[in-house]
């Protein structure tokens, strides 16, 4: 696969695909690392007087062109981040447009192209789209690991019509999840968490495969709870996948995969129920419902982290958005950040919310890598490569 160290550009129109689709509370950007992600990618281009084109996009405008999706505002960001005196802004792809702004840049200039999810051809792989807006290009390079998952136009269509390139971030991502999940060394353990067994199900029966031990956290917990003949009360569960966590325990039994599920948890009538009843599993209210994990099984989490050589986690485990349903899910944090270096456990984190909850809890020098890939560092994990790294890959031309 071409990167940015063994493919040379120089004096090239550069078309760079990044994933600046940044959380945002108030108009203000609550976390940076997608920005800082792309630094190096794009540092390494201006140095070799590319002038360099950003295609990203911002929320799901579905096609269609909604101001409050529009890239403007992550300007004065990724001016500071990147280091640089100004940024290039196109409204919007036009060829005329594109083509008229590159004879304006000068070598090494950067220009952000608006929202390219305002183009219904992004999420329909419009191969007429995509080969039209490469012909003004001389390379493309994807350094968007975490929106490689998707099989858009962007991702797949752009690879198809000019020599197209892996950025740093994008290799950075596979080489660190991949060398974790080559290297295993046992005891080892994962922590999977989340609302929805449904969509971790291809996860959790490859993880069974490789780990020693399975922490099942958050309210996909309650489908096993449920599986097992376990009252919930009013709590969320999907009722028809009991029969997948059933498969899902059977298949760990036989590879000697130990399941741990709570045994002891924090229930409330709702989530904003600031009285929260700590019980045993077995005796949650029936007007309640489960929303954290106990501090007994807080305690068994504790015990199995630092007993293991690697541990994987991905996905909360409980309501962490929600003072106080966050105890359990800072607490792991915590865990990691007090006794990972301290007793040499390679450690990898991963997914959206499990990024937010080790950055609320500052337990970052807890993990030897932190991935902020989402939906394609998971699917990693289940064992499936890519769709754009696949199209990288298969990229012939020079």
């Amino acid at each position: 696969m071409k990167n940015l160290e063994n493919y040379k550009i120089n004096n090239k129109k550069v078309l760079f695909r990044a994933d600046l689709n940044v959380p945002v509370v108030n108009n203000i950007i609550t976390d940076e690392s997608r920005i800082l992600a792309i630094k190096s990618s794009i540092k390494k281009l201006i140095s070799n007087n590319n002038k360099v084109f950003i295609v990203t996009h911002f929320g799901r405008p579905q096609g269609r062109v909604e101001e409050k999706y529009s890239l403007k505002f992550i300007l004065p960001s990724l001016i500071k981040i990147l280091e640089l005196e100004k940024i290039h802004f196109l409204n919007g792809i036009d060829n005329q447009l594109i083509d008229k702004k590159i004879n304006e840049m000068e070598s090494g200039e950067v220009c952000l192209i608006e929202n390219i999810r305002f183009y219904k051809e992004e999420e329909n792989i419009d191969l007429t789209f995509a080969k039209s807006l490469t012909t003004l290009f001389d390379v493309y390079v994807n350094d968007a690991f975490s929106a490689s998952h998707r099989n858009h136009t962007s991702i797949t269509g752009f690879t198809k019509y000019i020599p197209a390139v892996a950025g740093n971030q994008l290799i950075k991502e596979i080489n660190n999840i991949n060398t974790f999940l080559e290297n295993s060394k046992k005891p080892n353990m994962a922590i999977v968490g989340g609302s929805k067994i449904s969509t971790k199900i291809k996860l959790l029966n490859n993880l069974v495969e490789q780990f020693s031990a399975i922490v099942i956290g958050g309210a996909m917990a309650n489908t096993f709870l449920l599986a097992n003949n376990m009252y919930i009360g009013n709590s969320l569960a999907e009722e028809n996948l009991i029969s997948e966590a059933i498969n899902i325990q059977t298949e760990a039994s036989k590879l000697n995969c130990k399941i741990i599920l709570p045994s002891d948890v924090v229930c409330g009538k709702n989530i904003k129920d600031k009285n929260p009843i700590n019980c045993n599993v077995n005796e949650v209210p029936s007007d309640s419902m489960i929303l954290d994990l106990g501090s007994e099984t807080i305690q068994i989490i504790n015990d199995q982290i630092i007993n293991s050589k690697m541990v994987l986690w991905n996905g909360p485990v409980g309501a962490f958005e929600f003072t106080p349903y966050n105890t359990a899910t800072n607490a792991i944090a915590e865990i990691f950040k007090s006794n990972a270096k301290k007793l040499k456990i390679d450690t990898l984190a991963g997914g959206g919310d499990t990024v937010s909850a080790i950055k609320n809890a500052n337990a970052e020098e807890g993990f030897n890598y932190i991935s902020n890939a989402g939906g394609a560092f998971l699917e990693w994990l289940e064992g499936s490569e890519s769709p754009g790294v696949i199209a990288l890959k298969k990229n012939k031309l020079n």
